[in-house]
């Protein structure tokens, strides 16, 4: 009888951590926040869907591919949409992974048939991917950490007198923390770091572009809403039930970042390759 129950505590043990690996988001901060997604609205969705798991992704189920990776849920369709324009001249100019070795993981990928750009000034520890769409990926490195890859940041480009609005937007809305990062500023969400990089010149709004929005995913889509819209944020279309389960919204950003607001249904397992 003790035999059994010990099997069945470890069973129990397996259950939870592959369910925790399969969702592998960060634990939500005190307003009920975690980062969700990025929503690409592909034109080659096979070609994209390739690359993410040459990356070391997985393929979660559904009708519509989606990706995990630590930290990030990346939805590779959008409806019938097809993006238009690539990141770069959008506010969201990039988003970013961090991996253990960049050098190590560039030659895995290379070998997958992933094109992998250098880093800026020959530097070893930092690389580039961009999806056949043009989603620019930076990869930097992070030697301690255990996993080969995870989801690290997104960097938005804004005019510099908006930027330190922005950073104290970003805080006050999902609850972030406001700080620096070489000497810029960046808000810490759980499972993400918003930077922000000054750009010339007013950039696109993602709307529409391949990189369409980004999404945070709630405790409490109700709660908050209500806060968000306290605060004189508004709704980019009513809470809406989406296919899969999940209670919906939009918004966006004073600067054109449209993002999802996600009280998202279980997701289940990935799907073996």
């Amino acid at each position: 009888m003790k035999k059994i129950s010990v099997l069945f505590v470890m069973l129990v043990a397996l259950t939870l951590t592959a369910s925790t690996a399969a969702a592998q988001q960060a634990p939500f901060n005190q307003v009920g926040v975690t980062m969700g997604h990025w929503h690409i609205a592909s034109k080659d969705v096979e070609a994209n869907k390739k690359l993410f798991l040459a990356m070391g992704g997985k393929l979660m189920p559904g009708a519509n591919p989606q990706i995990m990776f630590p930290g990030v849920l990346i939805n590779l369709v959008l409806g019938t949409e097809k993006g238009t324009g690539a990141t770069q001249g959008s506010v969201v100019n990039h988003v970013g992974f961090i991996v253990d070795n960049v050098q190590k993981r560039a030659a895995q990928w290379k070998a997958a048939g992933v094109n992998v750009l250098p880093g800026g000034n020959n530097r070893v520890d930092q690389a580039f991917v961009e999806t056949p769409d043009g989603v620019r990926i930076e990869i930097l490195e992070d030697k301690t950490q255990s996993m080969p890859i995870r989801n690290e940041h997104v960097h938005l480009s804004l005019p510099e007198t908006e930027i330190s609005k922005a950073q104290a937007w970003y805080a006050k809305t999902f609850g972030g923390k406001p700080g620096s990062r070489n000497n810029a500023p960046v808000v810490d969400i759980p499972g993400v770091q918003i930077r922000f990089a000054r750009a010339d010149a007013k950039q696109a709004p993602t709307r529409g572009r391949v990189l369409d929005h980004i999404g945070f995913d709630v405790k409490d889509h109700a709660a908050f809403v209500k806060k968000i819209q306290s605060e004189g944020i508004k709704l980019d279309e009513p809470p809406r039930k989406s296919p899969t389960g999940s209670t919906i919204t939009y918004i966006t950003d004073p600067w054109g970042t449209r993002i999802e607001i996600v009280q998202r249904a279980p997701l289940g397992q990935p799907v073996q390759p």
